[in-house]
């Protein structure tokens, strides 16, 4: 019944779907504000889902339906689920088990490659050039990301993230070693929850919504919310990578902390969308591959070297 409860209330669907809903307003307001708009009331994210889960699906001729169906609830349930396997706030997440960072980030890749096909299987053709910029997108950002995140478990000698969070809390100030691992994840995320300057699979001015635009109903929300969940969830893995003190609050303070700083990798992430502007998806790529890639093996060494320190 505890694990039932977990899983459905706290910390699981119910609070996710609630933190995701505010995360989204938090983040609209901010990049509204900094382009000197007043953003939406706090209300309007719960108000879209529940105007979306209130429509009928509609499934276009040629469809597969079986697919354009299964793919929303694919990625809020991958989603969802990558969340029990990460500390929040203290040492040991609901579920860990030995590689279950390599878990997360396995799940946190299938909301992409959902998205990408459900728009292949939509038929239409913005769809399917969303679906294909998505595809062609997660082979850039998602390699920089592994490697930015893999390289602070190399240091902790383990890929599980309650090891990890034992570690670091053991040797506190080691986490300042790996901020360019940090400031790498948040451009690969970026990428990930595809926000400017890579939201190239939506672009909506010029493929009106990419691979959603056949979506509709309660399948578009299913996927809003996914998206949003998962927003929090790679928040969450950012800052128990690389943000991994005051694990050993008591449960109310380190409660609070943690909502702090996934607070302030949201708002990152919004002024990283303000301040740049859309790129296209060969600029995308030798962006990644160029700088951000090699940044990220930079880390790695980093993290190479500073393990074989400690080890002598």
């Amino acid at each position: 019944m505890k694990d039932l409860i977990n899983i459905l209330i706290f910390p699981g669907f119910l609070f996710l779907g609630v933190f995701g809903l505010l995360a989204e307003y938090f983040d609209r307001k901010i990049y509204a504000r900094l382009q000197n708009r007043m953003g939406p009331p706090w209300f309007q994210p719960l108000a879209d889902i529940v105007k979306l889960i209130s429509k009928e699906n509609v499934i276009p001729c040629g469809a597969n339906p079986r697919i354009f169906t299964m793919m929303p609830i694919l990625a809020l349930t991958a989603a969802v689920t990558a969340y029990f396997y990460i500390p929040l706030w203290n040492t040991k997440a609901l579920f860990n088990f030995n590689c279950d960072l390599i878990v997360v980030l396995y799940l946190l890749t299938i909301p992409t490659l959902s998205l990408f096909l459900g728009g292949w299987y939509s038929t239409s053709l913005y769809s399917k050039i969303g679906a294909m910029r998505a595809i062609t997108q997660l082979f850039a950002y998602e390699v920089p990301l592994f490697i930015s995140i893999l390289a602070p478990a190399l240091l902790a000698d383990t890929w599980s993230l309650s090891e990890m969070a034992v570690f670091y809390s053991a040797h506190p100030w080691y986490w300042a070693f790996n901020l360019l691992g940090f400031f790498i994840a948040l451009i690969a995320m970026l990428g990930k929850l595809e926000k400017v300057p890579f939201d190239i699979p939506e672009a909506e001015t010029e493929i009106v919504a990419g691979t959603l635009t056949e979506y509709s109903g309660k399948l578009l929300g299913f996927f809003k919310l996914a998206l949003d969940i998962e927003a929090i969830v790679g928040a969450s893995l950012l800052a128990i990578v690389f943000f991994p003190f005051g694990l050993d609050l008591n449960p109310l303070a380190g409660f609070a902390l943690y909502i702090v700083k996934v607070a302030f990798i949201i708002a990152a992430l919004a002024l990283s969308r303000t301040i740049f502007a859309r790129l296209r998806i060969d600029q995308m790529m030798e962006f990644c591959w160029k700088y951000v890639a090699p940044l990220a093996f930079l880390q790695l060494i980093i993290d190479l070297i500073l393990k074989g320190v400690l080890v002598r």
